[in-house]
Order: structure tokens, then C-alpha cells, then sequence
């Protein structure tokens, strides 16, 4: 879990750097153009991995042929759906009135081959735990093609510069894990274990196609209703509060399911960890997105500059939202542990008729971007419950004790936040100060109630850092 988080929290760190650069170097209307095009890239990639990716992780034997099988077929996808892209891109120029799609969509299309390699890869990464490969392969592309970014930006290449980057991070990681992970395609295939495979797979890719359509369509109608500056504002407005939620939770629930479908025969165990696990992801997740409702307007302001100010909204919404992420995620990796993939696939369905129903009003009524924000914090309480319901009979895990573990966290979130809030209302400091002061009034105020109020994972945490310290030091 710690190389996984170390690999998540630099690859991301990185990124967020050469994020806050590109944004300080091109203007909202650039980073529309690329949150466009990643809504195409991203509906592709689901495709590409199929759900293939999920089911060889999960699967309790996987062996050359499986993986070799899967490689094939995922190029093949890859290919087809790259010249799809080719021929539709000046249709979809048309429909969004964006010339510069046309060429933009041909080239950064290219991203999908380096997927298709790349899911493979991480698949080996999972099943064999080599975590630490990937924190080197991830954190080295992303610097290496930041860099490029970056000076591409500053030499004046627009959204290039950013297509750019993003196809050369995939391409390095793909090259150094091609060097680090050691995992090679032989020349083996075998329609009857696609097949096998597809059986856990189908639904997970149904599931992922609905959850990413969902997720995207958002950007898909503001592109459509709204100026490409706005598209840009409202995905920089999820920035900050993404990068959170990539750095923790995703690296908690990334460690989860292969460790989770390892004991997918022993309830008890799934129900013990995957206890520990939402209330570690509340414990820190819920107090990080506080302080960012709390500070976002002398974040944007310091970090991205004042030009970025209309996305500090989006940015406190987007944070709301998140809040529901430690159990969303851990609910329905539990639930594709157990091999239980139908359940996911319906529970899928189920979220994204309610999420749509609520993103149709608030066009249809408001036809405001905030409305459109806000429909995501509506269908997030709702699959809430709807993603805890299965676990009360897999494994045990009722609605009454998971509140229990995420309540502390929540409640002490509440008052850590009011508290920053305050601090940035009474205080007459330089924008900078006042940052500063509000962070360290969070952190100071969360971890004195964190340890007043004896909350489990606080003391969970401390000794985990002191244990790793303990033996690294004995290595040394």
C-alpha cells in the first residue's frame, strides 16, 4: 500500500505541477479543448481495456496464455476505434463548432494503442503486487513528458502542448514499465479464454461504459451548451479535489481488490478489511475536502492565478461531491472481489438512470453550469446507499456500521472546516499568509480533535508510520 501510495502521490504530484504551470502559460479555452477531446479518449479506453483488466486481476489463476489473449485483443480494439476517431473527427468538429477538434482528436487518439499495452501491464502490477515498479515507471513518464508540456507551452503551442503531453505520458510509461515489469506477450491466443474472461468482464466494461458515459456527459453538455472556456473552468474546478481523491483513495482501493480477491472465500476477512479501509479513506479524505471548500478562492488565486477565479465554485461543489468517494469505492470493490460483477453491472445501471434523470432536470429547468455541478452531489447521496445495499448479505457490512466508521471523520471534518472558514473571514493578512494560516489552523484543529476523540484510525495511522519508519531504519 505504500509504494502504491507513493507511486499514486508522485505521479499526481508531478501532475499537478505541470498542470498549474500549463494552466499559468494557456487560457481556459485551451484546456476545454483537451477536456473535449479527453471525453472521447476516456469513453475509448473502457473499450480498449474491456473489462479485461478487472477480470485478470480478479481471476484466482491467470497464466501466460490469458494474458498474451487479452494483449491481442485489446490492440485489435485499440485499432479499430483509432480509425473510427479518424474518420468521425470532422463530424464531431461540426457538432461541438470547434474546427481544431478535427486534428486534435486524429493525433491524441494515438493514446489508445499505449492503453491497450498499458493495461496489461498494471494487470501483472496488481496480481503480483510490484508496486514499487510502478511508482518508478508513472512518476518517470510524467515528469519527462511534464517537461516536454511545459516548454511546448511556453513556446507558444497552444492546446498542443497539451495533447502532447498527454500522449507522450503514456508512451513513456508504457516504455519504462516495459523495462522495469519484465511481463512480455508471447505469441499465444486463445478465443476460449476471451471468452472466460469476458464472462466476469462484459459486465464490468457495461458498468465502466455507463459510469464513464455518466461522468463525461457533463463535459459533453457544457461543451455542447456552453464556450470552451467555460468546459475549461469547470474541469479546473475539479483539479484539486481529484488529485486528493487519485493520491488516497485510489491507492487504497488499487491495493483492495487484488488483496480483497485473494480471501473472496472468507466473508469476515473482506468485512474486517474493507472496514479498515473506508474509515482510513473518510479519516483523510473528508478533512482534506473541508479545508479545500474552506480555502479554494486563496488556492486559485495563488495557484492558478486570478484569470482562474470562475472556477472556485465548481471547485467547492466538485469537493462536496467527493466526499461520498470512500464508501462508493469500497462498496463495489468488495462487491468485485467476491466475483459478483452482475450485482455491479445492476447496481451501474441503476446509479446512472437516477445520476441522468437529475443531470436532464437541471438543464431542462436551470441551464445554468452551477445546476449541472450540483446534479453530481444529488446522484452521489443517492448511489451511496444504493452501492452499500449488496454488502449487507455478501459480507455482512448494514448501512448502520459503515456510518459508524465514516461518522467521526465527517463531524470532525465539519468543525475543522468552519474553523478555516472563520480564519479566512476575520483575517486582514496578505493572500499568501492567509493561506498559510488557514492550513495550519486544519491541521492543528482535526488532529488535536482526531486524538481527544480517540478515533481509531488517527491511532491506526501513527502506528503505521512509526512501525515503517522503525524498520527502515533497522534495514539501514
Amino acid at each position: 500500500m505504500i509504494w502504491k501510495y507513493l507511486e499514486r502521490t508522485g505521479n499526481q504530484a508531478v501532475q499537478f505541477i505541470v498542470q498549474i504551470i500549463l494552466a499559468r502559460l494557456l487560457s481556459p479555452s485551451d484546456f476545454g479543448v483537451i477536456a473535449l477531446l479527453l471525453v472521447f479518449i476516456n469513453f475509448a479506453q473502457v473499450f480498449v481495456q474491456s473489462g479485461f483488466n478487472t477480470a485478470l486481476i480478479q481471476a484466482k489463476v491467470a497464466d501466460e496464455l490469458d494474458f498474451s489473449s487479452v494483449f491481442y485483443l485489446s490492440l485489435g480494439v485499440a485499432s479499430v476505434l483509432y480509425v473510427a476517431f479518424y474518420f468521425c473527427a470532422p463530424m464531431i468538429a461540426v457538432f461541438f463548432k470547434m474546427p481544431r477538434l478535427i486534428v486534435t482528436l486524429r493525433v491524441i487518439s494515438i493514446i489508445l494503442f499505449f492503453g491497450a499495452v498499458n493495461s496489461i501491464q498494471n494487470a501483472v502490477v496488481a496480481r503480483e503486487f510490484k508496486f514499487k515498479q510502478l511508482f518508478y515507471s508513472s512518476l518517470g513518464s510524467m515528469a519527462i513528458s511534464g517537461t516536454i508540456g511545459g516548454f511546448m507551452a511556453y513556446s507558444g503551442y497552444g492546446v498542443w502542448a497539451l495533447v502532447w503531453q498527454q500522449i507522450l505520458n503514456q508512451f513513456f510509461l508504457c516504455a519504462i514499465m516495459w523495462v522495469t515489469v519484465k511481463w512480455r506477450p508471447k505469441r499465444l491466443f486463445s478465443f476460449g479464454r476471451v471468452v472466460h474472461l469476458f464472462s466476469f468482464g462484459w459486465k464490468l466494461l457495461v458498468s465502466a461504459l455507463l459510469d464513464t458515459g455518466y461522468r463525461e456527459a457533463q463535459s459533453l453538455v457544457i461543451g455542447k451548451m456552453f464556450y470552451a472556456s467555460d468546459l475549461g473552468f469547470f474541469s479546473r474546478g475539479r483539479m484539486f479535489p481529484q488529485v486528493v481523491i487519485g493520491n488516497i483513495d485510489g491507492s487504497i482501493q488499487t491495493i483492495m481488490l487484488p488483496a480483497l480477491s485473494q480471501m473472496q472465500d472468507d466473508p469476515l476477512k473482506i468485512k474486517d478489511m474493507m472496514r479498515k479501509a473506508i474509515s482510513m479513506s473518510a479519516f483523510i479524505i473528508l478533512p482534506l475536502m473541508a479545508g479545500m471548500i474552506a480555502t479554494a478562492e486563496p488556492l486559485v488565486r495563488i495557484v492558478l492565478t486570478d484569470k482562474w477565479l470562475p472556477c472556485v465554485p465548481f471547485m467547492q461543489i466538485c469537493c462536496i461531491s467527493f466526499i461520498f468517494y470512500p464508501i462508493h469505492t469500497s462498496n463495489l470493490t468488495a462487491i468485485n472481489a467476491v466475483g459478483r460483477s452482475d450485482i455491479f453491472l445492476k447496481l451501474e445501471i441503476i446509479k446512472k438512470v437516477i445520476g441522468i434523470t437529475v443531470l436532464a432536470v437541471a438543464i431542462i429547468f436551470f441551464r445554468s453550469l452551477i445546476a449541472i455541478a450540483w446534479s453530481a452531489v444529488l446522484s452521489g447521496i443517492a448511489s451511496t446507499f444504493i452501492n452499500a445495499y449488496p454488502n449487507k448479505k455478501l459480507i455482512g457490512y448494514t448501512y448502520l456500521e459503515q456510518l459508524r466508521d465514516v461518522m467521526p471523520s465527517f463531524l470532525l471534518s465539519i468543525i475543522m472546516g468552519v474553523c478555516v472558514y472563520i480564519v479566512g473571514c476575520i483575517a486582514n493578512v496578505s493572500i499568501y499568509i492567509l493561506l498559510l494560516l488557514q492550513i495550519i489552523c486544519g491541521i492543528l484543529t482535526y488532529t488535536t480533535l482526531a486524538i481527544l476523540a480517540k478515533i481509531g484510525s488517527m491511532d491506526y495511522l501513527t502506528k503505521l508510520l512509526i512501525s515503517s519508519f522503525v524498520k527502515n531504519k533497522y534495514r539501514v
